[in-house]
């Protein structure tokens, strides 16, 4: 019975040591190793195996990226405008041993560290330079804290300013001064959109008042061409009455009678003051004389030119008078 009493003694004793001895490291971590209270390695993820009694692990690191939140605080700008400023860090443990033995809370340390240079880069700046160079704040702040944090074992990735916050009446001036801005910019296009339509319609009225003024030219050219071709017209019509004149025709004389009573018959019809037009009794006459016309044009038309007068005799082919 004691025999088997220290048996099992044993076997608790060998189980103890055995998982005492092996150790697992998950994936994102690594356990520092002491031996005696002194650091001595770092153990990777995966298995290992520890000397029973004489190493224990010390620290077990978080490797994975972390982030951590920088406390809401009030900062005083270069203008002195009270602002309410928080952001967030994003760091990831690149040496375990540093990590674990040259700072001792890291996280806290981190987060202290950005509220110090957050405080000095933005009482550096302006209100407005700081609402409007928010990146140029995170640049600063990251490049301060990485080197800061070097001897740390510790990357920082980047900053961010999550919220900043100035004063409300400071917030309602911003707001009006906006509206302004918006409202300025509103009449300005309202203004621009006005003057390109002027543009427009003078555009508009210069190519209408072109296009008019050929048209006009066109108009003036067409007309002028058939003035000039019923002045021709109106030429050879008076030439072919000339010469039937001259070869002693009656019915070109008849012609030129014909038309003036024609014209003067046709103002009387057309005056506002006549209510009575009165035919004249000797129609048939001007019809006559109209006839006349039309024999002279058949004659011009077809007839061949008259031989030239002989000397001494009588214009128009006539039997010269007794005596002669």
């Amino acid at each position: 019975m004691p025999a088997l009493v220290a048996t099992a003694v044993f076997v608790i004793l060998a189980l103890f040591v055995v998982f005492g001895a092996i150790k697992i490291v998950p994936q994102g971590r690594e356990f520092t190793v002491e031996r005696f209270g002194r650091y001595t390695r770092t153990l990777k993820p995966g298995i290992s195996i520890l000397t029973p009694f004489v190493e224990t692990i010390g620290r077990r690191i978080n490797m994975m990226e972390q982030v951590l939140d920088v406390p809401r605080q009030e900062v005083i700008t270069k203008d002195n405008v009270t602002v309410q400023v928080d952001a967030i860090v994003f760091i990831q443990v690149m040496d375990a041993a540093a990590a674990a033995y040259r700072v001792t809370n890291l996280d806290f340390a981190i987060a202290q560290l950005a509220m110090t240079n957050l405080r000095t880069v933005v009482g550096s700046m302006e209100l407005d330079e700081v609402l409007s160079q928010r990146d140029q704040i995170n640049t600063r702040l990251l490049d301060v804290i990485d080197q800061a944090t070097s001897p740390w074992g510790v990357k920082v990735a980047r900053i961010e300013i999550k919220d900043l916050q100035p004063p409300p009446d400071i917030s309602n001036a911003m707001a009006r001064q906006m509206k302004a801005e918006r409202e300025r910019r509103a009449v300005i296009t309202e203004a621009d959109g006005e003057k390109q339509a002027a543009i427009a319609r003078a555009e508009g009225a210069k190519q209408s008042a072109i296009l008019q003024a050929e048209g006009r030219r066109e108009a003036a050219f067409r007309d002028a061409e058939a003035r000039e071709r019923a002045a021709g017209a109106e030429a050879k019509a008076t030439q072919l009455v000339s010469d039937a004149i001259e070869a002693g025709s009656v019915n070109a004389i008849n012609y030129f009678v014909a038309q003036k009573y024609v014209e003067a018959f046709a103002k009387l019809a057309e005056s506002p003051q006549q209510k009575t037009v009165i035919v004249p009794a000797d129609m048939a006459a001007l019809v006559g004389s109209i006839a006349g016309v039309q024999e002279l044009v058949k004659s011009a038309r077809n007839e061949p030119p008259p031989p030239p007068a002989q000397p001494g005799a009588r214009r128009g082919g006539g039997v010269p008078p007794a005596g002669e």
